[in-house]
């Protein structure tokens, strides 16, 4: 019996860790904390809740049999690392304590605290913690899907893993003409890369002899160039000094790659513009995934889960907490403010388990390592409202060698062997170590 179970299991699309579940279709589990989404969020919570519970408490739900830490996606598409480099099995990084349902979540029905899944099995739970992140959303965008995939196009996105490399390919094969950069007028992960990877290739195409027959466009969304005004000044010396021309409240609204031009609208008029492209780089529209914009009862008008910006808790729901890009917290969606965020949620599910009123209070801290170039950072950090706070005792936005380094190397260490095993909260010990009379 127990080998058939085995058998059973691993046919089975809605794979458990360790095999361990006993019927392959329509199947019934219950937990006391139930993760939905296997990404920065979702490991880094499990670990946490899964150390304090007792052995399989705590249920993942999880499709990906890979973990990638995304933020080092901008160097793959500078050619610094490889994608390859940037990727875990995702049975490695998630807590042995937790059980691991690999499978997609299909519904969420909070009255009766459960959530189904895609392939028909039901989970029930007594709390609930929603992270699950951002989807690319390329059909926004006419052509673009097509052209992504056209691996003789040069068109391509360091926001995905199939097409981060083909960034790189793109960068190394242009000589002239126009090299395109955008940002959507959606909410995105990491707002920082879209304008990020077009200062690399700038200093690429520098090394190359190639930058004076190169025009460099970045098309924006946004009315500014960085929402936090310190930043922003600090950035808009680096396209001066860069020459690169900078479009504001412009969206890309198709991508015609056989002939490669690029239609843009302005995002306060419905007057197009054509251009044409050597290159084109595109940050794609975002939006959550299809379960949680089908929960009407938890979510706002653009799909993400509703939550007390503070707390992190649903307000009709007490039971749910949520964290990471998926959550309508106004802040910068980045894997620096999950590290903060995930502290906070921890106590606060503490005390909601335990019938008290949650306590802690996320500030809305967020990081963005700027790359400026190949060795040059300038290294933003700030909190709800675009306050600055910054770790180091300079003036962070200067561009540094050492942040550069800490973007490339230290950040990744971290991510991989202290924060995915719940144990990082942000730099704030070290912030208060370096900077003592600092308020």
């Amino acid at each position: 019996m127990n080998i058939l179970r085995k058998l059973t299991a691993i046919a089975t699309p809605g794979i458990v860790r360790n095999f361990s579940v006993s019927t392959s279709n329509n199947a019934t589990y219950s937990c006391k904390v139930l993760v939905v989404g296997g990404g920065t969020g979702g490991c880094t919570m499990a670990a946490k809740f899964a150390r304090r519970l007792p052995k399989d408490s705590v249920i993942v739900l999880e499709p990906s049999k890979d973990h990638y830490y995304q933020p080092l996606w901008t160097l793959v598409g500078a050619g610094v690392v490889r994608v390859n480099d940037t990727r875990r099995s995702e049975v490695s990084v998630l807590p042995k304590n937790a059980k691991w349902i690999r499978d997609y979540a299909e519904k969420i029905l909070p009255e009766k605290n459960k959530v189904t899944t895609k392939e028909g099995h039901e989970i029930n739970y007594e709390y609930l913690i929603v992270a699950a992140g951002l989807q690319n959303d390329y059909k926004k965008v006419p052509g673009l899907y097509e052209a992504l995939n056209d691996k003789s196009s040069c068109v391509s996105s360091i926001f995905d893993k199939e097409y981060c490399e083909k960034t790189f390919e793109n960068i190394k094969q242009h000589k002239q003409g126009n090299a395109i950069f955008t940002y959507p007028d959606t909410m995105i992960k990491c707002p920082g890369a879209p304008q990020k990877i077009a200062y690399l290739a700038d200093s690429y195409f520098e090394k190359m002899n190639v930058r004076s027959k190169t025009n460099i466009i970045y098309n924006t969304c946004l009315p500014v160039i960085f929402g936090v005004p310190k930043y922003a000044e600090a950035l808009m010396k680096v396209v001066k000094r860069k020459n690169i021309n900078v479009n504001y409240k412009t969206v890309l609204k198709e991508v015609r790659h056989e002939k490669k031009e690029a239609v843009f609208v302005g995002k306060d008029s419905t007057n197009e513009i054509t251009m044409d492209y050597s290159m084109l780089h595109v940050a794609p529209p975002m939006q959550t995934p299809e379960f949680l914009r089908n929960s009407s009862q938890l979510v706002d008008n653009c799909g993400f889960l509703e939550v007390d910006m503070y707390t992190l808790q649903n307000q009709k729901f007490p039971n749910i907490y949520g964290i990471g890009d998926c959550t309508n917290t106004p802040n910068s969606k980045t894997a620096a403010a999950i590290a903060q965020q995930c502290y906070v949620l921890e106590q606060n599910l503490l005390s909601t388990m335990q019938k008290n009123e949650p306590k802690q209070k996320y500030n809305g801290y967020g990081a963005c390592p700027l790359l400026t170039s190949y060795g040059k950072c300038i290294l933003a950090e700030f909190t709800y409202g675009g306050i600055p706070r910054e770790t180091m005792p300079f003036n962070q936005a200067t561009e540094s060698r050492i942040a550069y380094y800490m973007k490339k190397d230290l950040f990744p260490f971290i991510y991989w062997h202290i924060m995915l095993k719940g144990y990082y909260h942000g730099p704030e010990k070290i912030r208060t170590l370096l900077n003592p009379f600092r308020a």
